[in-house]
C-alpha cells in the first residue's frame, strides 16, 4: 500500500475527493479543511495500491502547480479494507510500475554529484588492487559498492520517452564518473609502480581475473540479463535484487582493469578492459530499455492513465 498526502485548494477540495472515490484501489480518505499553511489549502489523505498510483497520479496531475502531493510506502496496514483495495485494484503489486516515482528517482541519480564520484572511485579502486592481488573477493567488494546503474536506469527512461536531455545528462554523468574514476586509480597505481610495489608481472598472473579483459557473447548475454534485472528490482521495489545486478556485470573491473593496465603500459590488456566495459553498459542499456518498453505496451495496468 501506498499514503498520499495532499494539499489542495479549498474550491477544488471536492473535486479530489471524487477522484479518489472513484478510482479502485483507494480507500482510508480522510479530508481535514483548512488544515494546510504552506501552501495553504485543504489536507486529504488516504491509502492506495500501489496499482492505482498511476491513475490517481495521473487525474491529479495539476496538484502539483496548485497544491502538493507526497507519497510514502506503508510497511503494514492492518486492515480488512485496505485488502479489499488491494484486491480491488487491477493486477498484482509486484507488477505495478509508478511511473512518476521511477522518474523522479533516475532523475535524481542521472547528476553527477561528490557521493557518486567518490563511490565510483572507491569501487574501481577496489577491483584495481583486487586485479593485482588476484583476489575475487575485493573485485566482487567493488562491483557492490558502484553506483553507476542509476544513470543506466535514466538512460533507459529518457529513450523510453524520447527525453534526450535527460539521456545526454545521463551518458555525461556515466562517462564523467568513469573517467574521473579512472583517472584516480590510475594515479594510485602509477605512484605504486614507481616505488617498485607492482609491475606488469602482477597482471600476468591474475588467471582467475582474466574474463575481466575477454569479453565474448557470454558477457554480452550476461549484461543483458542484468539490465532486465535492473530496471525490474527498481520498478518493483526490490533494492536486494539490484545487489545481484551490481556482483553479476564486470563494469567496475574492468574500469578498475584498465588504469592498472594503464599504468604499466599493457596496451593489450587496455583494449580488452575497454571492449569489456562498453559492452556490458552498452547491454545493459538495451536491455533495461526494452523491458521498461514491454511494462508501458503489455502491463496496461500499470500504465493506466500515467502521463509520464
Amino acid at each position: 500500500m501506498l499514503h498520499l498526502r495532499l494539499i489542495s485548494p479549498p474550491s477544488r477540495a471536492d473535486e479530489v475527493t471524487a477522484v479518489l472515490e472513484d478510482c479502485p484501489g483507494v480507500t482510508n480518505i480522510v479530508v481535514l479543511s483548512g488544515a494546510a499553511r504552506l501552501p495553504s489549502g485543504d489536507v486529504i489523505l488516504c491509502d492506495a495500491a500501489r496499482e492505482s498510483a498511476n491513475e490517481v497520479l495521473g487525474r491529479l496531475k495539476w496538484l502539483e502547480k496548485e497544491g502538493s502531493i507526497a507519497i510514502e510506502h506503508v510497511d503494514l496496514s492492518l486492515s480488512r479494507t485496505a485488502e479489499e483495495a488491494v484486491e480491488e485494484a487491477p493486477g498484482e503489486p509486484d507488477d505495478a510500475v509508478i511511473w512518476e516515482e521511477f522518474a523522479h528517482r533516475v532523475q535524481g541519480e542521472s547528476g553527477i554529484t561528490w557521493a557518486f564520484l567518490v563511490f565510483l572511485a572507491i569501487a574501481t579502486q577496489l577491483a584495481g588492487i583486487g586485479v593485482l592481488q588476484n583476489s575475487v573477493i575485493l573485485i566482487i567488494g567493488g562491483m557492490v559498492l558502484s553506483p553507476e546503474f542509476g544513470p543506466i536506469a535514466a538512460v533507459c527512461f529518457g529513450l523510453l520517452r524520447r527525453r534526450w536531455r535527460l539521456v545526454v545528462h545521463a551518458l555525461r554523468t556515466l562517462i564523467t564518473g568513469f573517467a574521473a574514476a579512472i583517472a584516480v586509480t590510475f594515479a594510485c597505481a602509477l605512484v605504486s609502480h614507481w616505488l617498485g610495489w607492482i609491475g606488469p608481472g602482477d597482471l600476468a598472473t591474475g588467471e582467475e581475473v582474466r574474463f575481466i579483459v575477454t569479453p565474448d557473447r557470454w558477457s554480452f548475454i550476461v549484461a543483458l540479463l542484468a539490465g532486465v534485472a535492473g530496471v525490474l528490482s527498481i520498478t518493483a521495489g526490490k533494492s536486494t535484487a539490484l545487489i545481484g545486478v551490481f556482483i553479476s556485470v564486470t563494469t567496475v573491473p574492468a574500469a578498475g582493469y584498465l588504469a592498472v593496465a594503464l599504468a604499466l603500459g599493457q596496451w593489450a590488456q587496455v583494449a580488452g578492459s575497454v571492449s569489456q566495459l562498453s559492452m556490458n553498459v552498452a547491454g545493459m542499456i538495451l536491455a533495461g530499455t526494452t523491458t521498461l518498453m514491454v511494462q508501458r505496451k503489455f502491463w496496461p495496468q500499470v500504465g493506466r492513465r500515467s502521463s509520464v
